[in-house]
C-alpha cells in the first residue's frame, strides 16, 4: 500500500492539503490498513544507532549521513543545519495524524446494529496505533521515566486532534505515559485475539505492548501481569531448528510464527546495510556453538570473520524489525519473576524460550542459585535474543537507574574516543529545530 504523501513532508503540510476524511466506516478502516504509514518504517531508529548493539568500521564512518554519525558518537547536536526534516520525528507523528483523522471522524458515523463491533474495533485500532507512535517518540525525544521526576520533566507533544493548525506543547513525561497506557487499556476489549494480518493490532499485541511499556517504566508487577495476559492468548515460539541459514537478504522474508505485531524502524543506512555495521566480538562470542542464534542471526561477508554481520530474526524484506513477538514477552515474564523472587518460575520461562533456540538435544536447562543470579541470566539472554530490535536503547535507559547494571558506553572512531555515561542528558535526542520553532517547543538540553 502507498502512503498518501511523503513522510518527510508531513508536519509541514498546509491545512488545505490535509488528508481527505472518509465518510464511511469502511473508508476509515481502509485508512488504518495503510501499511506504509503504520508498519513499514514508522518507528524512530536513532536510539538503535546510539545503543551498543553494533559497531561501525572506521573506513565506513565518514560515508554516513551527519545524523547517523552524530547519533553514533552521542554528539550534542544531532541534526545539522542541512537537516530540515527528520523521519524519526515525522513518521511517528504521521501515524498519529492518521489515527486522529479516524478518531475525529468516528463520532459523525452512526453504525448499524451489525456494524457496532467493527466500529469499536476501528476505534480501538486507531488508539493502538497512536499509542504505539507516542511510545516510540517518548523513547527517543524524552528523558527516561523516573517516577519521582516524571511529573516535572517534559515529554512530547500529545497531538490529539487532526487539526494541522494546532501546536500542542510538550506534556509532562507522566502525562504522556498515562495517556499511552489509558488508550491501550481502552483499546483492549474491542480487538480480536487473532488479527487478520500481522500488521494489525490484537489483544495479544496490546498486552505485549503494555508489558513492554511497564518494563520501561520499571513497573515490574504490571509488566508481569500483561506478559501473562499476552501469553495466555498467544504463546507460540518458533523452533529455530526449522529455519534456514541466513542468506544475503534475511533468514526469512515471511513473518515468523511467533511474531505478534509487525513493525519496522526508520531505514537508517547505518544499520540497514549490513556491510556498514558489525557486531562486537564480545557479544558475538557470547553465543554458544550450539546456540542456533549464532548461525542464524549472523553471517560473515567479504571473507572477514572479524566483522560478523547481523542478519536478523524477524527482519522483513531488509527492514529492521522492532515489533512485538513472544520471545520478548517470555523474557519480560522471566525478568519480572526473577525480580519478584520467583527463581523457579523465572528459569522455567527462560528455558521455555531457549529450548527453541539451541540445537535439538544440546541445551542444558539453566538453573539459578538466587533471584539475583536468575535476573542476571535473564538480562544476558535478553541482550542476545533481542539484538537490533530497537529495544536496547530503552533497556539502557531503565537499567542505568540501577547502579549494579549501569554502564558507560564507549567507542573509538578513527582515533577519537567517545563516551556516554549512565543517565546522561543525551539519552534524550534533540527535537528537530524546525519543530521547536514551529511549535514553540522546549528543546532538550544536551550538555
Amino acid at each position: 500500500m502507498n502512503s498518501c504523501r511523503k513522510q518527510d513532508d508531513f508536519l509541514n503540510t498546509k491545512p488545505n492539503q490535509a488528508l481527505k476524511t472518509p465518510a464511511t466506516l469502511a473508508g476509515l478502516k481502509g485508512l488504518l490498513q495503510n501499511e506504509d504509514v503504520f508498519n513499514s518504517q514508522p518507528d524512530p531508529g536513532l536510539g538503535e544507532i546510539a545503543s551498543d548493539d553494533f559497531l561501525i568500521q572506521d573506513a565506513v564512518f565518514p560515508t554516513l549521513s551527519s545524523t547517523d554519525r552524530n547519533s553514533y558518537t552521542w554528539a550534542k547536536e544531532v541534526f545539522d543545519a542541512s537537516t530540515t526534516q527528520s523521519s524519526d520525528w515525522n513518521s511517528p507523528y504521521q501515524m498519529v495524524y492518521y489515527a486522529n483523522v479516524v478518531l475525529g471522524a468516528l463520532p459523525g458515523i452512526t453504525p448499524s446494529a451489525g456494524e457496532k463491533a467493527s466500529y469499536e474495533q476501528v476505534k480501538a485500532s486507531a488508539l493502538f496505533y497512536r499509542a504505539w507512535a507516542f511510545y516510540g517518540l517518548l523513547q527517543t525525544f524524552a528523558l527516561p521515566y523516573e517516577q519521582s521526576k516524571a511529573a516535572d520533566q517534559p515529554g512530547i507533544p500529545l497531538r490529539l486532534s487532526s487539526d494541522l493548525n494546532t501546536h500542542p506543547g510538550r506534556s509532562s513525561i507522566a502525562e504522556c505515559y498515562a495517556k499511552v497506557i489509558n488508550d491501550l487499556r481502552s483499546a483492549l476489549p474491542a480487538l480480536p485475539v487473532t488479527p487478520v494480518y500481522r500488521t494489525a493490532p490484537s489483544k495479544p499485541a496490546v498486552n505485549a505492548l503494555l508489558a513492554r511499556i511497564s518494563l520501561a517504566i520499571r513497573d515490574y508487577q504490571s509488566a508481569l501481569t500483561y506478559a501473562n495476559a499476552c501469553l495466555s492468548q498467544f504463546s507460540t515460539l518458533t523452533d529455530y531448528n526449522t529455519l534456514n541459514k541466513p542468506t544475503t537478504t534475511a533468514i526469512n522474508n515471511t513473518y515468523l510464527s511467533e511474531d505478534i505485531y509487525q513493525s519496522n524502524m526508520v531505514g537508517h543506512v547505518v544499520y540497514s546495510v549490513r556491510r556498514d555495521s558489525y557486531i562486537g566480538p564480545g557479544l558475538y562470542n557470547s553465543y554458544d556453538l550450539n546456540d542456533l542464534r549464532k548461525t542464524k542471526f549472523f553471517t560473515i561477508l567479504d571473507g572477514l570473520p572479524q566483522y560478523p554481520r547481523f542478519v536478523g530474526s524477524y527482519d522483513f524484506k531488509g527492514l529492521k524489525y522492532d515489533g512485538l513477538a513472544t520471545d520478548e514477552v517470555y523474557l519480560i515474564k522471566a525478568e519480572c519473576q526473577a525480580r519478584g523472587g520467583d527463581v523457579a518460575g523465572a528459569m522455567v520461562s527462560l528455558n521455555t524460550l531457549l529450548l527453541t533456540r539451541w540445537k535439538t538435544g544440546t541445551v542444558i536447562p539453566y538453573t539459578a542459585s538466587s533471584a539475583d543470579d536468575a535476573l542476571l541470566q535473564v538480562l544476558q539472554e535478553r541482550r542476545k535474543e533481542l539484538l537490533l530490535r530497537g529495544l536496547r536503547w530503552t533497556d539502557l535507559r531503565r537499567l542505568n537507574q540501577e547502579s549494579r547494571f549501569a554502564v558507560t558506553l564507549q567507542r573509538t572512531v578513527n582515533g577519537t574516543t567517545y563516551t556516554l555515561p549512565p543517565n546522561d542528558p543525551r539519552y534524550a535526542f534533540p527535537i528537530p529545530d524546525i519543530e521547536v520553532e514551529l511549535g514553540g517547543l522546549t528543546q532538550n538540553p544536551r550538555q
